[in-house]
């Protein structure tokens, strides 16, 4: 072989290797775009490597949904927020949902409810017992005398199949066998997490089950608009628009009234701090130990939806509108919060510190015939949506 066609031979060798390298780099290029808005850019102590495990033989991760300025961190055990940015009046990127640092502190953490999907029942039930179809059934009582969101190891105890299908998507399913938890009927329930545009979170719930059952889902975000570990939440300013609400008894179980709010500390048809009157001399603050109470919607609605509230961070300027398919909405006030919890910012869960507007029927449903119904029959679907709207003022 003559040292010209050697030549020629090395030459072709070198381009297709060339050719071969750009080609990768183009694949792997392509991948990056496609995977970069799926991937954290804000500032965080978040590590996906202190999420990734696996529960009862169920792989945990953490997931990143983005959509323009709006991101939002999740994991799929107990299908829960770990935190949600937006900017504040200033531009600053704003952590406003408390969250933990790893998945084990959520296992092992004294509060279970942050940011979780809760069912198969949010909220309270008397006793844990009601019936369906005149059959009694019972739910070990987990808060006192009475069962709360879901029992001893609601949804939020679980781990849920996740799929990621695009940037802003995250959708959740999980199954509850029949009989979990004292509940009736095998459960397929499935929550779909989408950041809709640059401005809103939107979940939507569904569920089916192959025997009459009682079913009220919801999420458990805490929210503070000044940013996690920011202090209390006592100068935002909120507004529900409910002119009534469900009192309770010193279990915080409905009395089945629905009252007026009118003239009482629980009159946030207009503006006010959450502040203002949350240590006043009423009875119901009392035994909630600040506000822990369902509201009742209906008389202020847009785009076929609820308009329940709307809440302005005092120091950020964000502002958040919740809109819902949902009759009620429970603002709580963090009450009970007691300085147990590492946040992923560093600070603990103290006293008020963040607030929650759980969207849901009422409270004790099954069990007060007047409420609306929370049952499910075999062949209906359970479907309902709830929408977090973010901007400035």
């Amino acid at each position: 072989m003559n040292i010209s066609k050697k030549y020629s031979i090395g030459l072709l060798a070198v381009v297709m290797l060339l050719a071969s390298c750009n080609e990768t780099t183009k694949k792997e290029k392509m991948k990056e775009e496609n995977t970069a808005a799926s991937e954290k850019t804000v500032e965080t102590s978040l590590n996906e490597a202190d999420f990734d495990t696996e529960i009862d033989g169920k792989p945990v991760k953490l997931y990143w949904l983005k959509n323009g300025d709006l991101q939002m961190a999740m994991t799929n055990y107990g299908g829960r927020i770990v935190g949600l940015w937006t900017p504040d009046k200033n531009g600053k990127m704003t952590d406003v949902i408390i969250g933990r640092r790893s998945t084990m502190a959520y296992v092992d953490g004294p509060e279970s409810y942050f940011g979780a999907t809760i069912g198969r029942v949010g909220n309270r039930i008397a006793k844990g017992k009601f019936k369906v179809e005149g059959k009694e059934y019972s739910v070990k009582p987990n808060n006192n005398a009475n069962a709360l969101h879901g029992g001893e190891n609601g949804f939020q105890d679980k781990v849920w199949e996740a799929n990621q299908s695009n940037d802003y998507t995250l959708v959740l399913q999980y199954t509850s066998p029949d009989g979990e938890e004292g509940f009736p009927g095998e459960l397929d329930a499935k929550v779909t997490y989408s950041l809709i545009d640059e401005h809103t979170l939107k979940i939507d719930y569904e569920a089916t089950t192959d025997k009459t059952t009682v079913v009220n889902l919801t999420n458990h975000a805490y929210f503070n608009l000044n940013g996690e570990g920011s202090g209390t939440i006592l100068d935002h300013k909120m507004q529900i628009f409910a002119e009534e609400f469900t009192p309770v008894d010193e279990g915080l179980i409905p009395t089945g009234e629905l009252r007026k709010v009118e003239g009482t500390p629980f009159d946030f048809t207009g503006p006010h701090t959450i502040g203002e009157r949350i240590d006043a001399n009423n009875e119901q603050l009392k035994f909630g130990g600040g506000y822990d109470h369902n509201f009742v919607l209906g008389s202020q609605r847009s785009d076929g939806m609820n308009q329940a509230a709307k809440v302005v961070g005092d120091k950020s300027g964000i502002l958040m509108q919740v809109y819902t398919e949902e009759p009620g909405v429970q603002f709580y006030t963090g009450n009970f919060m007691a300085s147990k919890n590492a946040l992923k910012s560093g600070a603990k869960d103290d006293k008020r510190t963040a607030f929650c507007l759980e969207t849901q029927h009422f409270p004790d449903a099954p069990n007060h015939p007047d409420f609306p119904s929370i049952e499910l029959k075999p062949g209906d679907t359970y479907h309902t949506v709830t929408e977090y709207r973010f901007s400035t003022e």
